[in-house]
């Protein structure tokens, strides 16, 4: 074990709630009381940066963004922030972040504002990872989902599924296309086990990663026990921000 990932996990060992300090939260013009300038990342470092939106419950399972730091310490020599960042679609420091994560259950419904601030970021390059906790293709979190999508990329915003065959699911680990999930396999949501995911694509590169295999409740433990399990789940979010971060 490396002396910076003995450190980052003494640091969240020490931490009172998922991780050393509270998240840091970016406003909509960018003013927030963070490390610096809207907690962005530097050099290449990578920042867990979570999309704030107000119509839903965007701050659902709030262990993930500990446990994904966690993996891409101990698998990648990517140097990482040890605090998740808080984000909202209009904000002027959305393009700081290559990678976003975003989830829920409800109904989501962008404002104009938080439209183009998506579009502008996935146009320069980002990657919007969005995942529904319903695990429902017809609930109301994805099609409301869908439907914004095809707002905010009118003409390109159809979600279509990802080939198996995709460099995300080689960028690191090598996946046969996407990794089941406990919640399918039990038969959690619409019963149905989806070996796909969808997304959206930008000069070659995805730009908007859309799943219903309710990835976040399953990365939605603490990374402690990550030693107990037979198959480390989390490694598909170290192909996302690979992925995102090349």
């Amino acid at each position: 074990m490396t002396s910076s990932r003995r450190t980052f996990l003494r640091q969240l060992g020490m931490a009172t709630g998922v991780l050393a300090g509270a998240p840091l939260i970016v406003q909509a013009q960018g003013q927030q009381g963070g490390l610096r300038r809207g907690g962005a990342p530097r050099g290449s470092e990578f920042v867990f940066a979570r999309l704030r939106y107000d119509s839903g419950d965007w701050d659902y399972n709030p262990k993930v963004a500990a446990n994904v730091l966690d993996s891409v310490m101990q698998y990648t020599t990517i140097p990482v922030q040890q605090q998740e960042v808080v984000i909202s679609a209009d904000s002027t420091e959305i393009d700081a972040f290559p990678f976003l994560f975003m989830t829920g259950h409800k109904l989501v419904r962008f404002s104009a504002r938080e439209r183009t601030g998506l579009q502008r970021f996935v146009e320069n390059g980002g990657l919007l990872f969005s995942d529904d906790c319903n695990h429902d293709v017809n609930g109301l979190f994805a099609q409301s989902f869908e439907a914004e999508m095809r707002r905010t990329f009118p003409g390109g915003g159809t979600l279509a599924k990802v080939a198996r065959r995709h460099p995300v699911y080689r960028s690191f680990f090598a996946f046969d296309g996407p990794p089941r999930t406990s919640h399918e396999i039990n038969g959690w949501g619409d019963n149905v086990i989806h070996d796909y995911v969808r997304g959206i694509e930008r000069r070659g590169r995805l730009g908007v990663v859309y799943t219903n295999q309710d990835y976040s409740c399953e990365w939605d433990y603490s990374w402690r026990n990550k030693r107990f399990r037979t198959r480390d789940n989390t490694k598909f979010a170290v192909n996302l921000v690979v992925y995102a971060m090349t």
